[in-house]
């Protein structure tokens, strides 16, 4: 009995010397001095020191100069074709509805599906068209505004939206540009406020504990 336990401590034994010494012990005293936030509790058998498992720095490597977010030109692709597509949505219930409405008093046949399609079609092409327009506009100033100013943050949010707005309305005369760049200007105001909301009401819950 003696030598077969002998025998399989030196089995172990060799094992460890094989693949790299044996497995290293640690006191439960050790162990519980390791915080473990946002980990589930290790065993003490596994042959794994936690404290190599604590990740106190970021687990990606960044080429060097790039920023860890998405730039305004990155974002831009996404922006207008995601205008593009919405408008295109958009218009197409228009579309539908209007051609619901204008052949109420047709039965249903082929000129009057022809019809609806037709509307569909072109309401689709307009809004995806209008869409596009203002987020291509919107992006290209947000792009321009960023790199003249060297910084990254809502005032060119602001700035891009109102002058995308006074843009769009340019054929309206100086009545439709002052109502563009309103319009603009309250839009992008308020994606700046909601993007800043949490930081907004936290400094605003501090300031009134401090009083």
């Amino acid at each position: 009995m003696d030598n077969n336990s002998q025998g399989a401590g030196g089995t172990k034994g060799g094992l460890g010397g094989l693949f790299g010494g044996g497995a290293p012990e640690y006191s439960n005293t050790e162990l519980s001095g390791v915080p473990l936030t946002g980990m589930s509790p290790l065993s003490p058998y596994l042959n794994v020191d936690p404290r190599y498992l604590i990740q106190d720095t970021d687990e990606f490597i960044l080429p060097t100069g790039a920023n860890k977010t998405r730039g305004r030109f990155e974002l831009a692709f996404f922006t207008i074709g995601g205008s593009c597509m919405t408008g295109a949505a958009l218009g197409a219930v228009n579309g539908l509805r209007m051609g619901l409405k204008e052949t109420q008093d047709m039965a249903w046949s082929k000129p009057r599906n022809v019809q609806i399609i037709n509307m569909v079609t072109r309401q689709g092409a307009s809004w995806a068209n209008s869409l596009g327009s203002v987020a291509l506009l919107y992006s290209a100033f947000g792009v321009a505004i960023e790199k003249a100013r060297g910084a990254e943050d809502d005032v060119n949010t602001v700035a891009a939206g109102t002058l995308t707005g006074m843009l769009f309305k340019s054929g309206s005369g100086l009545k439709g540009v002052a109502r563009g760049g309103l319009a603009g200007l309250a839009l992008s105001g308020a994606y700046a406020l909601y993007n800043n909301w949490d930081h907004i009401t936290g400094s605003s819950s501090s300031s009134s504990r401090l009083y």
